[in-house]
């Protein structure tokens, strides 16, 4: 098992880390309902509470936060001390939406609760392409006989479009962009698979079909569920993979590399950070932790 140094404890369900240039890094508490940032130091700071459910966050163009919001589409359940997402409470949910969050004043704006006349339901992952454009995946609820089949979106940060471009796709999660943005990556969480996209313009993709074999990227063995994803300098998607605790790197080609093991069995997100892009901040949600690893390789630098 890789040396993990523990960065933040006593966190809430902590999920989208996001390294800033100051050396600190700002994440959700998806069931603390609020965005925290973790001062170099170790010192928190919470930045805004949010309502609903803070789930993936990404830094834009404009130096803002960029937030999905599921909603509230989880519960907190505990089994054996880990925390896990538990089922979907209509009493608590508010509707999914796309946020910015100011990170000084910690003001937030709705910017998008509805595309083409439907609900987002549980917006959950979020990247910059390099125009200043926002993909982010749709997870959708599952409640009782109903499980959503979603999409993946495309959207600008002024409020002024948002586009659905590819539907249906099975609880979308982690999503990414190669290292020269000509091909989408996201991760389905239940089916265990990464499936992947031409780019062909700005918010447009060549015509996806699920049933493409060319379309998907890998799939896992087992009971191993996705959650989120980073991709490094060397064109890797590096998955957090649920149940089997750990982050999965897959090549480009669709060869998985290797897997680097955690003792969270809900381990859900990953961000490069550190000079070189080489320490990986990774948290474990289920243990209520950011922990962070010298990685092989450099992560991709950002667009943001």
């Amino acid at each position: 098992m890789a040396e993990f140094v523990d960065i933040a404890s006593d966190l809430r369900f902590p999920e989208a880390p996001v390294a800033l240039p100051d050396g600190s890094v700002v994440l959700v508490e998806m069931m603390g309902r609020c965005i925290t940032q973790i001062l170099a130091d170790g010192t928190k700071r919470i930045v805004a509470e949010i309502a609903g459910g803070p789930n993936g966050l990404a830094l834009g163009p404009d130096g803002a936060l960029y937030l999905c919001n599921n909603g509230g589409s989880f519960s907190k359940q505990v089994f054996n001390g880990i925390t896990y997402p538990g089922p979907f409470d209509p009493k608590t949910y508010i509707g999914g939406r796309i946020q910015r969050v100011d990170l000084k004043s910690g003001a937030v704006e709705d910017l998008y609760t509805h595309c083409d006349g439907h609900e987002l339901r549980g917006p959950n992952d979020i990247v910059f392409d390099q125009h200043g454009g926002m993909w982010f995946t749709e997870h959708g609820i599952r409640h009782g006989r109903v499980f959503d089949l979603t999409g993946i979106y495309y959207a600008k940060t002024d409020g002024s479009l948002i586009r659905e471009v590819i539907f249906p796709c099975q609880a979308p999660n982690g999503i990414g962009l190669s290292p020269d943005g000509k091909t989408l990556y996201w991760a389905e969480t239940f089916n265990g698979r990464v499936f992947k996209a031409n780019i062909v313009g700005e918010g447009e993709v060549e015509k996806f079909s699920s049933r493409d074999p060319r379309n998907c990227l890998a799939g896992l063995p087992g009971l191993q569920y996705l959650d989120s994803l980073a991709v490094d300098s060397d064109g890797n998607v590096c998955v957090a993979t649920l149940m089997n605790g750990g982050i999965t790197v897959i090549s480009p080609t669709g060869e998985i590399l290797e897997h680097v093991a955690t003792n969270d069995p809900i381990t859900t997100n990953i961000c490069f950070g550190g000079t070189d892009l080489r320490t990986a901040y990774i948290t474990l949600s289920g243990l209520g932790k950011l922990v962070a690893t010298t990685w092989p390789r450099s992560g991709l630098k950002l667009n943001f």
